[in-house]
């Protein structure tokens, strides 16, 4: 298998940035609700939060890759080819899920910023975006949780798409994706 995409598959580097980011989200969201087991203040609740903090980052260096590797090489296409319609709700998903990729770390960012809390990054400390205003930090923090449960629909509906496509259409959406080739 090629490492670019080819008018008929996704290549390794599109394929691998795909499966590592769906288990970068995975981790994302798992680290933010799995703090909720553990009391506030506690070391534990801490690492989970910090441990959000710098997935969410991660997050958002590997979308820079994802779409350099989007427009640098081809879209394999779908065959049976899709409706103009089915076309359309594909780019608007996809182009949500990228906004959901790269809005939610750099809001997450911001929000540390704005409450005047250090910025982790495996070992580093990242500079604040903005100067200290919890009112701000707090309507950031808002916006953030709702595009959060946004993105489980995100998600779910990216998921369903695929498996829609997979079982009942009965096209190459999914497989052109999948690390192994049957």
């Amino acid at each position: 298998m090629s490492w670019k995409n080819t008018n008929l598959r996704y290549g390794t580097l599109s394929i691998a940035l795909h499966w590592l980011m769906f288990l970068l989200m995975v981790a994302v969201y798992a680290t933010i609700e799995l703090r909720e087991l553990f009391p506030k203040g506690s070391d534990p609740r801490e690492t989970m939060k910090a441990l959000h903090f710098m997935l969410g980052l991660s997050v958002l260096l590997l979308v820079a890759l994802r779409i350099y590797a989007r427009v640098t090489s081809p879209t394999p296409i779908i065959t049976p080819e899709l409706t103009p319609a089915q076309h359309l709700v594909a780019k608007i998903g996809h182009l949500a899920l990228y906004g959901l990729m790269i809005a939610m770390p750099v809001l997450g960012w911001l929000i540390l910023s704005a409450a005047a809390k250090p910025i982790p990054f495996f070992g580093l400390e990242l500079p604040a975006l903005i100067g200290e205003n919890k009112a701000l930090a707090k309507s950031l923090k808002e916006i953030h949780e709702t595009i959060g449960v946004l993105g489980y629909y995100l998600v779910a509906a990216h998921v369903l798409a695929a498996l829609y496509h997979h079982h009942i259409k009965k096209d190459n959406t999914l497989t052109r994706i999948l690390p192994l080739k049957k």
